[in-house]
């Protein structure tokens, strides 16, 4: 806080101080307020200034205002609170001018659903609020310019995302992400009706060329986030020596991201699952150095990006993937890790957040993503009720 304070010499207060007092008490209470006020001598006994001196003084206090005003300003600006004033033109505002703003959390969804799961909305939800700083974006290759502008749509994941203040819902234009990349001639050429594995390679390439043209982190939609990541270039190892690319993060034009995406075109393979996303991590990581074993929760480093321990994100293997449905009989406090990845690939939306079930995955969506928690109970309730016809 920037605070203005005015003085006077010591002399000069102590005998307008005495002068007011031999005028009464009347006199003396008025002088001891206006001293308070502007902490400045009685009025009537100060020397007159000349028209110049008047003037300067003027002129102070207002280049003062001024410089106060561009101090509070630039705060406003370096703090979270300037996602307070843009739910107000949120609709208006083009993916580039958020992603510009920097450090973006980016989620996509290269399905055509525009009603996503409630992991989806916990994974999105749980960033927003552990990143209350910055733009968390769902890009979604169902969504048109058309519904993303229609506030009165019928799906209840943009009343209950676009209710969070730094979340944006944009549609995902894969031609225009793929601009001034090497992926782009590889979307012209090839041809998604005969891709078995579309939906995850579009999602593959589209994740490299946004963190390369925007920087930020990419995160899975099946990624509950529990604590800030403080790393700015990293990777997350899914296993020993094997990266997984569900969430990594770089600055924008970071020439490993650039590398990823033209090994992505000369060795694309869509038939072979993961071969332009995990595997494409770990070759290209392995280029760069020799990858070892962890030993407990270290980290490795490799050329200044930061190869994280598989507990920051993975501390439940994709093997075991089904206990964040079960019961523990103590919960683990995952005091290591960043985010959890929930596997939803291997699970295929077979097990679900029951309200009411006290299973780990509950207790995530209570913690971390409360709203999509009670949103889960209000439809499990509208469900439960009787049809009305049913009753007469």
């Amino acid at each position: 806080m920037v605070q203005t304070v005015w003085g006077s010499s010591p002399g000069s207060w102590a005998l307008q101080e005495s002068d007011c007092h031999r005028q009464g008490k009347k006199r003396s209470w008025k002088c001891r307020f206006v001293r308070t006020i502007i902490r400045h001598p009685c009025r009537r006994h100060a020397p007159k200034r000349s028209r110049k001196e008047r003037m300067l003084r003027k002129i102070q206090i207002c280049l003062c205002f001024c410089f106060v005003s561009g101090i509070l300003y630039e705060i406003s600006l370096l703090s979270s609170c300037v996602f307070s004033y843009l739910p107000m033109a949120q609709h208006y505002l083009t993916p580039e001018q958020v992603l510009n703003l920097g450090k973006s959390i980016i989620f996509l969804e290269t399905t055509e659903r525009l009603e996503p799961p409630p992991l989806v909305s916990c994974s999105v939800e749980s960033a927003a609020r552990i990143y209350q700083d910055r733009p968390i974006i769902l890009f979604m290759r169902g969504l048109t310019n058309e519904t993303a502008l229609d506030m009165n749509t019928s799906y209840a994941a943009f009343s209950l995302l676009s209710s969070m203040k730094n979340v944006f819902l944009f549609p995902l234009q894969m031609e225009t992400v793929f601009q001034e990349t090497p992926l782009l001639q590889w979307y012209n050429q090839v041809d998604p009706e005969q891709e078995k594995n579309w939906v995850h390679v579009s999602s593959d390439a589209s994740r490299l060329a946004l963190i390369w043209k925007y920087g930020g982190i990419y995160m899975d939609t099946d990624v509950i986030s529990i604590r800030p990541i403080p790393q700015e270039s990293f990777l997350a190892a899914q296993k020993s020596r094997f990266s997984s690319n569900g969430i990594f993060g770089f600055p924008a034009r970071h020439k490993f991201i650039w590398d990823c995406m033209e090994n992505f075109v000369l060795k694309y393979n869509g038939n072979i699952w993961g071969n332009q996303g995990p595997f494409l991590m770990t070759r290209m990581l392995k280029t760069l150095c020799n990858l070892t074993d962890f030993q407990g929760t270290e980290d490795h480093s490799c050329q200044n990006i930061s190869f994280l321990n598989p507990q920051r994100f993975y501390p439940i293997p994709y093997p075991a993937w089904s206990r964040y449905y079960q019961v523990w009989d103590k919960s683990p406090n995952f005091n290591h890790s960043y985010a959890l990845h929930l596997w939803n690939f291997m699970n295929r939306n077979r097990k679900v957040v029951v309200a009411g079930s006290n299973t780990l995955a509950e207790k995530l969506y209570k913690t971390y993503c409360p709203t999509t928690y009670e949103d889960l109970i209000q439809n499990a309730k509208h469900r439960d009720l009787p049809d009305p016809e049913d009753i007469e």
